[in-house]
């Protein structure tokens, strides 16, 4: 049995096309390489949003060329949006790869494998459009309890910074009916969490002509029976609606937590972003949010040293980012992408400027954030146990969880029962910038049935294929982000942490 190894880059759709491709590869007989053995198939799942996607992608195809060379029959697949946008660049730069493959075609990778193995020759296979939406396909979860589900691929707007929509098309929606026929499969194999996700997932809709679809599905999914939290990542803030809002605050399984990309705080600068909105509309939405929501967290995505962008436009931001009280924000330096408008403006800002704003953005985005986390010491707090082993420092068992506003919560206890899945109640005693902690004993332990299905996924071997409906589960892709390790600032879809 050939084994394989799926390696990502980038954000969390980035994630979720690899659980696909770890599917894809095990329905047709591969299995996944233990740690620490050379894969006979390396799977590379691309970002291509910033300059870093591509430098670390071929430091990485360089290493693995004298693996190769040592490992007879070992095929290397590069697939994602970098391959989509470099296409037969990368066998030339790097001409020991076997399969280049698009975003629109991941489900040919294992025929392509197959003919590159039989005609030993590289095979390109790039489409321009898609064809068959991804979620139709095998999957291999990462987590036994929590999923995403695609509600849309693609995007329709034209931030001039942004490359995802020339590399994912145009948006393409799939029918409520199929989105909820997924869900309702995932909660009966054991999901206790789904995260809907789409490139601008609150244009839901906009294929079939309906403005308050997203809506609609959010609504729907609180009539799931077993579905206890709803995610969704990330809306974007100029086409983000009242009923919306009104949905969240309205549906008890969808969670008062919220992501939306702020780019700038500058109304000239989101101007040449082509953002359409400008700061009083984003502050705006956060306000009825908060209003809706008082206990919502807001998280966003911030651009710093855009082409053009003064020390004016500066200050602009970070007085958003102070009134906007974000919970966390994920901070970029501007990296030039070629294929942009926005590679070729004119005043290109100094590396050296970008960077002194960077750090002042990070101070003060970080000290915003404190205060919030702060202000939430001593108060009970509801948590999903996160996959992971924890600590155990002297006696005591350290696990981490995610609150229902989805802030990281490190938790001590003296209990060996709990498992990731179940649900723990317990208090703040302690807050930094990125996670809380709660010192005392929680107040109350619910085992779940994903607690259950961890527990069942965790007793069986690791190459039986174990299946729990649709999709398939399994085990996890590496995952390596490339977007500095926290999202991908185009697209506003994060990346794990």
């Amino acid at each position: 049995m050939r084994t394989y190894q799926v390696r990502t880059h980038g954000c969390q759709m980035n994630v979720h096309d690899s659980e696909r491709l770890s599917g894809l590869l095990e329905d047709a007989g591969y299995a996944r390489a233990a740690d620490g053995t050379d894969a006979d198939v390396v799977v590379f799942n691309t970002c291509a949003v910033r300059e870093n996607a591509d430098n670390k992608l071929y430091g990485n195809l360089g290493q693995l060329a004298s693996v190769k060379a040592k490992h007879p029959g070992m095929q290397i697949a590069v697939g994602g949006c970098l391959a989509q946008k470099d296409r037969s660049t990368i066998t030339d730069r790097a001409p020991w790869v076997d399969v280049v493959f698009g975003t629109h075609n991941i489900g040919s990778l294992p025929a392509l494998l197959d003919r590159a193995r039989a005609n030993d020759e590289a095979q390109i296979e790039i489409l321009e459009s898609l064809d068959v939406f991804p979620s139709t396909l095998p999957t291999r979860r990462e987590s036994a309890y929590a999923a995403w589900v695609s509600v849309s691929v693609g995007c329709n707007n034209t931030c001039t910074f942004c490359i995802v929509p020339a590399l994912r098309g145009k948006e393409k929606d799939r029918r409520p009916g199929e989105i909820l026929a997924e869900v309702e499969a995932l909660v009966a194999d054991g999901v206790s969490e789904v995260t809907l996700l789409g490139q601008n997932v609150n244009a839901y809709g906009v294929e079939f002509g309906d403005r308050q679809a997203f809506s609609k599905l959010l609504r729907a999914c609180g009539g799931v029976e077993g579905l206890e939290r709803v995610r969704f990542t990330s809306p974007h803030p100029a086409e983000f609606t009242d009923d919306v809002i009104e949905a969240m605050a309205q549906t008890p399984n969808v969670m008062p937590s919220l992501h939306m990309p702020l780019q700038s705080g500058s109304d000239k600068v989101l101007k040449d972003m082509r953002r359409s909105y400008r700061s009083s509309k984003f502050l705006g939405i956060i306000e009825r949010v908060r209003a809706a929501m008082p206990e919502a967290a807001i998280t966003t995505d911030i651009i710093i040293g855009f082409p053009g962008e003064t020390e004016e436009d500066f200050q602009a931001t970070l007085e958003v980012v102070r009134e906007a009280r974000f919970a966390s924000a994920f901070t970029f330096q501007y990296s030039k992408r070629p294929g942009t408008p926005a590679a070729d403006l004119p005043d290109q800002i100094a590396p050296e400027v970008v960077k002194d704003r960077y750090l002042r953005l990070v101070e003060v985005a970080d000290e915003v954030a404190w205060t919030e986390n702060k202000a939430l010491v001593g108060r009970e707090v509801e948590l999903m146990v996160a996959e992971g082993e924890g600590r155990k420092d002297a006696a005591t068992q350290r696990l981490s969880g995610r609150a229902r506003d989805n802030r990281l919560v490190h938790f001590a206890t003296d209990r060996t029962d709990i498992r990731p899945g179940d649900v723990v109640t317990t208090t703040i005693t302690y807050a930094a910038p990125h996670h809380l902690v709660a010192d005392g004993e929680p107040v109350a332990v619910r085992r779940t049935r994903s607690g259950d299905a961890w527990e069942a996924r965790t007793a069986a071997p690791a190459s039986s294929g174990v299946s729990l409906g649709m999709p398939t589960i399994g085990s996890p892709a590496e995952v390596d982000p490339a977007a500095d390790g926290r999202t991908d600032p185009a697209c506003g879809v994060p990346a794990p942490a």
